[in-house]
C-alpha cells in the first residue's frame, strides 16, 4: 500500500450520525465525513515521503468534515468537524517510533463519532510499505 504523508489524501468514515434539527425535535442522521491527510498533525519531523513530511499512527487529522448539516452534534461525540485519528498500521514499518500510515488503514473520525473509517485516497503514488 502507498505511504501516507502530508501532500494530499483523504481519509472517509460512514456514518457520522449527528442531530439535524427539526420542527418536532432533533433527528439523528447519517453523513460521510472525510479528513485531509494535510491537516495531520504534528507529521514526521526527520522523514519526509516525496518531499512531505510522513503520516505515523502518534498523527491526529485536526478537522474532518461533511457532518456540518448536523448542527445538533454527533450522537456519540456531541461535536462536528472534530479531529481524527488513526488506528491502524503497518506492523513492521515504524516511522520515528510509530506505526506507519498507508492506503487503506483504519481510522476513526469526528472524535470517534464516525467509525470505522479507511484512508481511501493515496498521499501519493512512489513509495510503497509492502506489509
Amino acid at each position: 500500500m502507498f505511504a501516507c504523508c502530508k501532500s494530499s489524501g483523504n481519509a472517509f468514515a460512514f456514518p457520522d450520525v449527528c442531530n439535524v434539527p427539526t420542527p418536532a425535535g432533533p433527528v439523528p442522521t447519517p453523513f460521510p465525513n472525510t479528513g485531509q491527510m494535510a491537516l495531520a498533525m504534528p507529521g514526521a519531523k526527520k522523514v519526509l515521503i516525496t518531499g512531505a513530511p510522513a503520516v505515523n499512527k502518534k498523527c491526529k487529522i485536526s478537522l474532518t468534515e461533511g457532518d456540518e448539516p448536523g448542527v445538533g452534534m454527533g450522537v456519540q461525540s456531541g461535536t462536528i468537524k472534530g479531529p481524527g485519528k488513526f488506528v491502524g498500521g503497518s506492523a513492521k514499518v515504524t516511522i520515528e517510533g510509530s506505526p506507519a500510515q498507508r492506503l487503506g488503514d483504519s481510522t476513526t473520525q469526528n472524535k470517534d463519532n464516525a467509525k470505522p473509517g479507511n484512508v481511501i485516497a493515496p498521499s501519493q503514488t512512489k513509495v510503497m510499505i509492502m506489509s
